[in-house]
This record gives structure tokens, sequence and C-alpha cells, in this order.
């Protein structure tokens, strides 16, 4: 198979703007992506964070994201991605379509949320099940939520909830939160904030909507609803970088590491959205890391 200039592995916010950035740089672009284009938006119901939209489906935005690197010819293959080796002073990405060499590549497979597993949990993506209180926390105003979890992120975000809710439960299977003593303290502090400790979520209810999770207490067995507009989970987050091995440096959660222009520990290979290690995973910060790694990459080709 022929030598690409530059392969972007994922076909997210972050993969697709990188796509629009490469090619209107006149690079030869194969975006690689085994499932539909969109990433993470695309279960999600509504976007209100969208800089120039004030509302938007995460499936239109999505396909938005595809039209526009298909206006620049991108092309695209559908294929699950299996490896990544350096060969020859060339990039091989192995693929379930044969293994593809490349001048540089782009790492934007994203990261996925670890879920719980419970009934009703995937029925309600997007319909009161959420991953996110910073993009789905004003769908909620003056709503009673739960959130799932018992780690800073957990606290933290049921925190960020109190904002919009009148009442966050905090469900939790421990008898205290894993949170760091400052978070703990903030939370303890705050009213609108209600602890269901030593539990777990046995099952999320509802019609098309969420009404509420069954709560199971794990020392007496006891079972009770509690009714609920909206379930965060915050159960964990993992990148999508298994199939890179030991290639690239990755902190000790496992997100690639990257300087300030994407570049990743092997030169011409970057990364950029929820697979590195960020502050923040949002649509936005993945589109703007797109369009940095693409550019890195331009001048890595350009300056050789």
């Amino acid at each position: 198979m022929k030598t690409r200039e530059l392969l972007i592995l994922g076909a997210g916010p972050a993969g697709l703007t990188a796509a629009v950035y490469a090619r209107r740089s006149d690079l030869d672009v194969l975006v690689i992506e085994k499932g539909l284009p969109g990433g993470q938006i695309r279960i999600t119901a509504e976007i209100e964070n969208w800089p120039g939209l004030v509302n938007s489906t995460g499936v239109g935005l999505a396909d938005s994201f595809r039209r526009h690197a298909e206006h620049f010819n991108a092309e695209f293959l559908t294929a699950e991605i299996k490896g990544l080796r350096l060969e020859d002073g060339r990039k091989v990405v192995a693929t379930s379509a044969g293994d593809i060499p490349a001048e540089a590549v782009i790492v934007a497979t994203g990261a996925s949320f670890q879920r719980l597993g419970c009934p009703g949990e995937d029925k309600f993506i997007g319909c009161g099940v959420s991953f996110c209180a910073v993009c789905d926390a004003e769908f909620f105003v003056d709503e009673t939520v739960a959130v799932v979890g018992g780690g800073n992120t957990a606290v933290e975000e049921a925190l960020y909830l109190t904002r919009f809710a009148r009442k966050v439960y905090i469900i939790h299977r421990r008898d205290e939160f894993r949170a760091d003593p400052l978070v703990r303290r903030r939370a303890a502090r705050n009213e609108k904030l209600v602890p269901v400790l030593d539990s777990v979520v046995e099952a999320i209810e509802g019609g098309d909507l969420v009404e509420r999770v069954l709560v199971k207490n794990v020392k007496s067995g006891e079972i009770k609803p509690l009714e609920v507009a909206g379930v965060f989970m915050f159960v964990g987050t993992r990148p999508q970088a298994d199939f890179l091995g030991g290639l690239l440096e990755r902190n000790e959660g496992g997100w690639l590491v990257t300087d300030r222009n994407l570049a990743t520990s092997v030169p011409g290979v970057f990364a950029a959205g929820d697979v590195r290690d960020t502050p923040l995973r949002q649509v936005v910060t993945a589109a703007a890391d797109g369009a940095l790694a693409a550019m890195s990459a331009y001048h890595y080709l350009v300056q050789g």
C-alpha cells in the first residue's frame, strides 16, 4: 500500500478538524475510523456549548464535521486500528484493512467512559444518563439528579451540578468518598449535596426520559428508589490507546503525553483530543487540538 503523508486515527471532533486543516494545507490525508464519524458527541442529545450554534444535536454536529472534511476532499477508511509501529523511518498503522505506512500520524482516538452495566444505562444515554456535567448541567435546572462515583471527578462534578439542580445525590459504594480532603470538605458544606454511601445503582428506570434510580445498600441489601431526572456517571474514563502498546510516552492514567505543539515522544506522531493528557475534554478543546496537531504535522512534513 502506498505511503500516505498523514494518517489521522479517529474521526471525532479532533480528528475531523485535523483533516480540515491538513487538507487546507494540501496534505495527502487519510482518516481511519471503525465506527461512525463524530465520536462521543453522537451519543449526546443536545449540544449548547459549541461556539456559534446556540443549539445543535450531537449527531447533527458530528455530521457537519464530516461534511466539512469531505468538502476539502479528505479520504476516509472504515477499519479497526490494531497497532502502530516504526519501520524504515516510516510510521506503519496496522488496521483490519491491512498495514498503511505514513510519514506522519495524528492519534485522535479519544476516550471511553466506564459504564456501570446496570439495566437502563444504555437505554437512557442522551435521555437523562450523562457522562459530562459541563455539557449537560443546564438541562437539569431546578431538577433532582444523581451522580455515581466517589473520586475527585465525581465530587467536583456534583458540586458543579449544584449550580443548576436543586438537589444532587452522590451514590458511592464505599462508606466515604475517595476524593481529596479539600474536595470532601467543600462537598460537606454544600446543602444541595446528599451523600448516598455504601450503595450501588441496581437499575435506571423511566419512560422516554430518566425518572428514577434503584439504589441497593451493599451492607443491608435494601433496595430503594430515588426520584431523579438525570444520572451522571463518573466511575472512570480511559484513553482509547491500548493499540499503541508502549510506543508512545503515557502518564499514570494511560493518557498520551504531548508537548505544546501536541507532538508525542516519537517524532512525526502527534496526539489530539481526549486521548491525550489534557485538563478539559470538550468538543471545542478537541477541535482546537485537531487544528494545532494538523499544523504541527504540516511543519514536520515540510521542514523534515
